[in-house]
């Protein structure tokens, strides 16, 4: 199955937006965030994620966050 690029640019903002959604219900806003666009070139099935760089603070706020979900 040939997946277009126009669906793959599709699927990777959705889930771009529901990452953004998901982190703001924690309190944590990963600035960079997006689609890496050089990605949708390749001929990989989906391009990348970005998920960018974020100061200690969240990075710290992030991590504890998961920490909370280990069972």
């Amino acid at each position: 199955m040939v997946v277009r690029s126009s669906e793959r640019l599709r699927a990777a903002e959705e889930v771009v937006a529901q990452l953004r959604e998901g982190l703001e219900v924690v309190a944590v806003t990963l600035p960079s965030l997006r689609v890496d666009v050089v990605s949708l070139a390749s001929e990989a099935r989906y391009p990348l994620v970005e998920l960018g760089r974020c100061n200690l603070d969240t990075a710290m706020r992030l991590a504890a966050v998961l920490q909370g979900l280990k069972p």
